[in-house]
């Protein structure tokens, strides 16, 4: 099949290098020259109307190369871009070419490697300078290094999960929610540990454990781990336990948590957590729910989805963010959030938990508003039932840090 002279735009802010190219492709049979632009917006108008077989583009050029062979390759997908550059660099290499380049090659090229180029371009082929093909191969290997430190970071990580799990790694720890009109601990969060290296936030532990599959084992054993610490706490004291959705809809995990006395087990779903199927997750807490177990949600003003939980689930408690209660006293639009919140919680029969309490001037406003209960280092840092029990007597904890 007979092909036509090749099409060709360049797009170049240099009057000289310009010079040189028309004078290349003027005197090449194969080639066509249908347009000299000096910018890349010029670039992208000229290759939508003319849809040329090649573009030639300046790297450096105005508005930029990597925009112009983005936007040309959107808008004519049939024009193979050659890069054009003075002096290679790795950066401009890889974002010209992650850009949809087809070649890289340096304005010091021969008229023949040009030509050449170009019409090895239409059909399809890649030609790289030495240079240019230097660091593609080096961000490879450095992509490659990456991947295999990945890996072998994400084989740790399983390990790790896996001696957890056999060996009882997972502890807990409870903090107190205490009766703010009389100071007397009524509840506490359950929050896992873990006695593993290397040393990590629970949220991280719990991350990896969703990254490798292994969420739902994790959470099973934290409150197995938690449950079985009940009967150390006051009878008369309710656990909550901080349990993803998804877990939530797992028959494993609702029969873990049905072998405590429900009635004193309070299920917690985050405002971070995502919720992908609120029928489901609903005929869940039901069933929890028929047994006496209650529903809290937690981070409420930490940002929308709260908002949404609150509506599609129909919580016990509501737990103000910390967001809202830190420094209280001094932001109006906090007391003001936390009001509506306080009187919504009674339009719907909820009960409000104020968390994050840490000094008097916070409790003063929080108890002002009417919040009936209140968790934070104000009143105890989070410990091991034995020390809880030991240190505040399971009495009144106001003001004990």
């Amino acid at each position: 099949m007979t092909r036509g002279p090749i099409r060709t735009l360049i797009a170049d802010d240099d009057a000289e290098v310009r010079s040189v190219l028309i004078d290349i492709i003027e005197r090449a049979d194969s080639l066509v020259l249908v347009g000299v632009v000096e910018d890349a917006q010029q670039a992208i108008e000229l290759a939508s109307r003319q849809q040329p077989d090649v573009a030639l583009l300046d790297v450096k050029m105005p508005g930029g190369g990597p925009r112009a062979a983005r936007e040309i390759r959107a808008s004519s997908p049939k024009t193979a871009i050659i890069a054009l550059s003075a002096h290679e660099d790795a950066r401009s290499v890889q974002e010209m070419l992650a850009a949809g380049a087809y070649n890289y090659l340096t304005k010091g090229t021969s008229p023949q490697e040009l030509v050449e180029a170009i019409c090895s371009s239409v059909d399809g082929e890649v030609r790289l300078s030495s240079r240019a093909a230097s660091f593609v191969v080096g961000e490879l290997a450095s992509r490659l290094e990456r991947e295999r430190e990945v890996d072998e970071q994400r084989f740790a990580w399983d390990e790790q999960i896996h001696r957890i799990l056999e060996t009882g790694g997972v502890e807990c720890v409870f903090q107190p929610i205490v009766a703010l009109e009389t100071g007397e601990p009524v509840g506490f969060e359950a929050l896992a540990r873990f006695d593993a290296e290397p040393v990590r936030s629970p949220g991280a532990w719990f991350a990896e454990a969703t990254a490798l599959g292994y969420a739902l084992e994790l959470e099973i054993a934290a409150v197995e781990t938690a449950i079985s610490c009940i009967d150390r706490l006051p009878s008369d004291a309710f656990m909550t336990l901080n349990v993803s959705p998804a877990s939530i809809m797992s028959p494993r995990l609702t029969e873990t948590i049905g072998r405590a006395p429900l009635d004193r087990i309070i299920v917690e779903v985050t405002e971070h957590a995502l919720i992908t199927d609120y029928p489901k997750l609903r005929s869940a807490i039901a069933a929890l729910r028929r047994g006496g177990a209650r529903l809290a949600v937690d981070d409420v003003g930490a940002g929308h989805a709260s908002l949404r939980h609150i509506l599609q689930l129909d919580p016990d408690l509501i737990k103000l963010d910390v967001s809202l209660t830190r420094e209280i006293q001094t932001q109006r639009t906090q007391r003001a959030m936390a009001s509506a919140l306080v009187t919504f919680a009674g339009e719907v029969g909820a009960s409000v938990i104020a968390v994050g309490i840490e000094t008097e001037a916070e409790l003063a406003v929080i108890r002002e508003l009417g919040v009936p209960l209140g968790q934070g280092y104000y009143f105890g840092r989070p410990d091991s039932a034995e020390v809880l029990w030991r240190s505040n007597g399971l009495g009144s904890v106001v003001g004990r840090t």
